[in-house]
């Protein structure tokens, strides 16, 4: 009698990193970043701190400045759209 070992689908896939972006409607390089995070088919949470206030405090704690995007991946900020660090903690080759 052989042992049968379970292997569960999602144990072979990578958990994907929580990823939180603070944008404005207007500003266009948080467009870009958005349109780049659907394009590989990485889920996002959009924070608009233009309609929130606690989220624009939120956003001078995290990162140290009003400017957007700011981009925080598992903890780690990125402020602006800055691909090479995106792709480096998302795991993403050069798209």
């Amino acid at each position: 009698m052989t042992a049968k070992t379970k292997t569960k689908p999602d144990a072979q896939k990578k958990k994907q990193p929580r990823v939180i972006i603070f944008t404005t409607p207007t500003c266009s390089y948080c467009n870009m970043a958005k349109q780049y995070f659907r394009r590989n088919k990485i889920r996002f949470k959009d924070v608009d701190v233009s309609r929130d206030q606690a989220a624009a405090r939120d956003l001078v704690r995290r990162s140290g400045q009003m400017g957007v995007p700011v981009i925080d991946i598992n903890g780690k900020i990125i402020v602006g759209f800055d691909k090479p660090k995106i792709n480096s903690l998302l795991g993403i080759a050069g798209s």
